[in-house]
């Protein structure tokens, strides 16, 4: 369940409605103004795509501003690419902040690519990255603040084990659904079913089942 923190009072200063003005008139092209409230969330977003394009899925750590955690989210997105997924995970990120009614969000992501693009550093060249681009600088005006920042991939390891584990989830329960492969000698037929090692042990798609006495024979693969 997400926490939610009370919205700091609007200063009525002229500095602040000054700054307040300028980041809602924020032009397109341009950056986002860093500038955050004392209630501000923090997103760790992450994307990827195993064969570029390939099986996608993002992940995100939503923080309060004092490193608390409040949430997660992760979802697996089908066949897209990895720039796809980041951009995704960052679009999940803003609109958390807007359901959840925060008015300010510090975003912190390993794709430097994305990062720069949207501080207007870099242009957006690829066509089906224009749109989620768009997407996201809109969700970025609605906010009273917002803030991004490259980190390295070690200080991003949560966002990214959620966004690997959408993967894993989603591919695990596309195998299961598959068809058993008979075996080719007379006798029981063959199943084949993929797992993921977690803490030592196989952990199996949900909903499967082994009856009781089955033989097991285990692959390892990386």
């Amino acid at each position: 369940m997400a926490l939610r923190f009370p919205r700091a009072k609007k200063s009525t200063s002229r500095r602040s409605n000054d700054a307040q003005r300028s980041f809602n008139s924020q032009e397109f092209p341009g950056a986002p103004i860093e500038q955050l409230r004392d209630d501000y969330l923090v997103a760790h977003i992450d994307g990827g795509a195993r064969g570029n394009p390939g099986p996608a899925g993002y992940g995100v750590v939503i923080e309060d501003h004092a490193g608390r955690r409040i949430d997660q989210l992760s979802q697996f997105l089908g066949v897209q690419t990895n720039n796809y997924a980041e951009y995704s995970g960052l679009i999940a990120a803003l609109e958390y902040a807007r359901r959840n009614h925060f008015r300010s969000l510090k975003v912190l992501s390993d794709s430097e690519l994305l990062v720069k693009q949207i501080k207007g550093e870099y242009k957006v060249r690829s066509a089906p990255l224009q749109e989620l681009y768009a997407k996201a600088r809109a969700l970025i005006r609605e906010l009273d603040a917002f803030a991004v920042q490259h980190i390295p991939r070690e200080q991003n390891r949560e966002a990214d084990h959620l966004a690997n584990l959408a993967m894993d989830n989603a591919m695990m329960r596309s195998r299961a659904q598959s068809p058993a492969v008979p075996a080719k000698a007379a006798g029981n037929a063959v199943r084949y079913v993929e797992g993921v090692v977690r803490g030592g042990v196989v952990e199996l798609p949900e909903g499967t089942t082994l009856p009781e006495g089955a033989r097991v024979t285990i692959t390892l693969r990386r």
